[in-house]
């Protein structure tokens, strides 16, 4: 008997278990009612883009509601002007893992959105914007949609984060693996000393297949598929490629000079020999003698179609290179003070005769002196 009473327990006890769990699985409550009201900016609000500063724009909404009190996700989306964010250039999640009812956007960010809905560089057009609020499956965009004017600066939303130089007229002629890589001194901004001859060139952010190209059309960057014509003698230049305002300079670089800080005069001249290097083979070296000892100061002066340019340290002052770190031999722009930012050669120099290497290349503008 008393095993027959503990069996109708345990059995009455796994009916009530199998009852609490039917109780437990009731289907999940997905009502959800959309944002309401879009709070700022205001609608056709204009937003002058300058996508180099760390300005933004702060998005804000009423918040949307559920009949439990549910955890409601926020995105915003984007769409061109006159689109019905069925297919939004852009969508985010809101500020928060997508939990507050707001976004801040930078303009970086929004230069990037009105490209991708078909504003060009240094234009005017319209983004619309709207909220999708979501409850678990159960996603649905607000009514109520407001407009942007956007007025992008020149430039590319997009920069690229290398850059190569390829093409008949470059050092590295067709053969894009060979491609003539530039120096990043910015976001955005690239620089190379090279030269070009007859032939010729464009731009790539890679030196493989499948790279975006760009091109040089009366000084403006343009991304496609044309190629810049090179024309005349091989010359050496600085160019220089500005994607934030999508302009170019081009500089040719006649020679660097050996400047001598005691006789205040250039003592030998550096030519260019490929590859972002120039070089003097063979210079006469001899300190100057004064009454406190031996002056050994020296930096480099570049040679341009504009003018003269010097090149020297990032140290005002400098002790003798012997044990120096690689920085000490980096170049940088200078001014024309005699003795300001100079190096100094190694005592074993003094009237002597000097190999001397400056390299212009991606990973350090620096030089070298090799005591023949």
């Amino acid at each position: 008997m008393k095993k027959i009473i503990k069996l109708a327990g345990v059995m009455l006890l796994a009916v009530i278990a199998a009852s609490s769990c039917k109780k437990e699985n009731r289907p999940l409550d997905l009502s959800l009612n959309p944002v309401g009201t879009l709070a700022t900016p205001n609608d056709n609000a204009d937003v002058k883009l300058d996508p180099t500063s760390s300005a933004n724009v702060l998005f804000k909404w009423d918040a949307a509601t559920t009949d439990d009190g549910g955890l409601i996700l926020y995105e915003i989306a984007f769409d061109k002007e006159g689109g019905d964010f069925s297919k939004p250039v852009y969508k985010a999640v809101s500020d928060g893992g997508g939990v507050k009812t707001e976004i801040t956007l930078t303009h970086k960010d929004l230069n990037k959105i009105a490209n991708s809905a078909g504003i060009a560089a240094s234009s005017t057009g319209k983004l619309k914007w709207t909220v999708i609020a979501s409850k678990g499956t159960n996603a649905k965009p607000s009514s109520a949609s407001r407009t942007l004017q956007i007025e992008r600066p020149a430039g590319f939303a997009e920069n690229p984060t290398e850059l190569y130089l390829t093409g008949s007229a470059t050092e590295g002629g067709t053969d894009l693996s060979k491609a003539v890589k530039l120096k990043k001194t910015e976001e955005g901004v690239f620089e190379v000393y090279t030269s070009l001859k007859a032939g010729e060139y464009y731009l790539t952010d890679k030196n493989t297949d499948g790279g975006k190209k760009y091109y040089i059309d009366n000084g403006i960057i343009k991304e496609g598929s044309s190629v810049v014509t090179v024309t005349g003698a091989a010359k050496t230049y600085r160019l220089n490629y500005d994607f934030t305002s999508a302009t170019t300079k081009s500089l040719e670089i006649q020679s660097i000079g050996l400047y001598m800080s005691a006789y205040n005069t250039e003592i030998g001249t550096l030519n260019y020999i490929g590859n972002s290097v120039f070089e003097a083979p063979n210079i006469a070296v001899e300190f100057y003698q004064f009454s406190w000892g031996r002056d050994e100061r020296y930096k480099f002066v570049f040679h341009t179609a504009a003018g003269l340019e010097y090149k020297g340290s990032t140290n005002p002052n400098n002790v003798s290179p012997a044990g120096q770190a690689a920085s000490y031999f980096y170049l940088v722009p200078v001014t024309n003070a005699q003795w300001d930012n100079t190096y100094k050669f190694d005592p074993s120099a003094d009237k002597k005769h000097v190999k001397v290497d400056v390299m212009l290349q991606p990973n350090a503008y620096t030089h070298k002196v090799t005591v023949l």
